[in-house]
């Protein structure tokens, strides 16, 4: 069994950090591009989002059903196998002849594409206890950039190459990460290696009994993430419509720039690490509800400067809510880390397909005004959430929360 307290090193923290970058990119290439997609196979816009809904619902599968793993498996090869299932389906998704093959691939890529899930646990394991949430939030802002920079990268690639070449790359990017890993990232074995798979799945459900913490901050994450992919499933179908007429490549250009200034918000991820170190998680997780629900009412007039500010104050709010989010939960149950991060990421997910579904439907049915308020709605869920918690008696590691 290998075991390491003393901390992580520069290199292996920055490998962390870049190994979920990359990773999770492949879940969010497809949001930007959808335009495309719905037009080259012919498919409404309402449809063409169930190929984002899916990958998400992929993602969720892949944490419900593999993360564990972590807890009973050697955690290095296990990631490393997850990357190279991903490659294999990027290429899949590029070779897709038809929209309900694109769909089943859309699944399994984003059930393969748990490593950063992976990857993150990995990082607090390694990490000296008193350095934990400082590391989470280098990590997390690295798996952060790579979920915004996705979108600009993708976006970029395909209004100038096609959509299809997007998941090439994709492909390309995961053999790469595969030796980085390999080479960077120390074998590490779990004490619990003989616990059978079936009953680790089953300890899931105690965990969420046994927990307040984990169920509170679960709820958090599922209603501000829905409210973030709600925004980024429609995106595109806004710039490319009235009253800004970019039309599908060069609303898939844009959609990818407004990913950067997304991506300024990930500076709020090491800051949220040391504010989670130092105490009081709670409140800074009150704070990033307040602003990602003023995001939605910054961001409904038709214009682009405010989209701009709307979109910083949003990845801003949910970032930090994140990773105060995380850092609560890691610091319970050190050898159930991974079990703990499947049942709050798995529900984080489902909360985020749920956010693409309904900001589809939305865009559907009432436009950016629908797609505004189901936003603001997934925020003013988890601000009921916090109020109704606020009067219970629990402690966050002896922290005021």
């Amino acid at each position: 069994m290998t075991t390491q307290t003393q901390g992580l090193s520069e290199k292996t923290r920055w490998a962390l950090a870049v190994g979920c970058a990359l990773s999770v990119g492949n879940l969010y290439y497809l949001q930007p591009i959808l335009a495309q997609v719905a037009r080259d196979f012919h498919v409404t816009e309402g449809r063409a989002g169930l190929a984002a809904t899916l990958t998400q619902v992929g993602y969720a599968l892949g944490i419900f059903l593999i993360v564990p793993l972590g807890d009973i498996r050697e955690r290095r090869g296990l990631a490393l196998t997850t990357l190279a299932a991903t490659a294999v389906m990027a290429l899949a998704m590029a070779a897709a002849p038809s929209f309900s093959l694109l769909c089943v691939a859309s699944l399994l890529l984003g059930l393969a594409t748990c490593t950063p899930q992976l990857l993150v646990p990995f990082a607090a394991t390694l990490a000296r206890p008193e350095e934990r949430g400082r590391t989470v939030g280098f990590v997390m802002s690295g798996l952060l950039l790579g979920i915004l920079l996705s979108r600009t990268l993708g976006g970029f690639v395909a209004s100038h190459f096609g959509w299809r070449s997007v998941y090439v790359m994709a492909a390309g990017l995961s053999v790469a990460l595969i030796f980085v890993l390999r080479s960077r990232l120390p074998e590490n074995r779990p004490e619990n290696e003989r616990v059978p798979y079936g009953e680790l799945l089953r300890s899931l459900t105690h965990l969420v009994r046994e927990e307040p913490i984990l169920r509170e901050s679960a709820a958090y994450g599922a209603a501000l993430f829905g409210s973030f992919s709600a925004f980024w499933t429609a995106l595109s179908f806004h710039l490319a419509g009235v009253p800004f007429d970019l039309g599908a490549e060069r609303a898939s250009a844009a959609t990818g720039l407004f990913g950067l200034v997304g991506a300024a918000g990930a500076l709020a991820a090491p800051l949220a690490g040391r504010m989670a170190d130092q105490g009081g998680p709670r409140r800074t997780i009150l704070v990033a509800i307040l602003v990602t629900l003023g995001s939605f009412g910054v961001m409904f007039p038709p214009s682009i400067l405010l989209l701009v500010v709307g979109v910083l104050m949003m990845d801003v709010g949910v970032q930090a809510a994140q990773i105060s989010n995380q850092s609560r939960v890691y610091a319970r149950r050190p050898e159930s880390r991974n079990r703990m991060n499947t049942v709050y990421m798995t529900c984080y997910f489902v909360g985020g397909s749920t956010g693409s579904a309904l900001g589809a439907w939305a865009w559907g049915a009432a436009g950016w005004p629908g797609v505004c308020a189901v936003g603001a709605g997934g925020a003013l869920i988890a601000l009921v959430v916090f109020a109704a918690t606020r009067r219970a008696s629990i402690s966050d590691e002896g922290l005021s929360v």
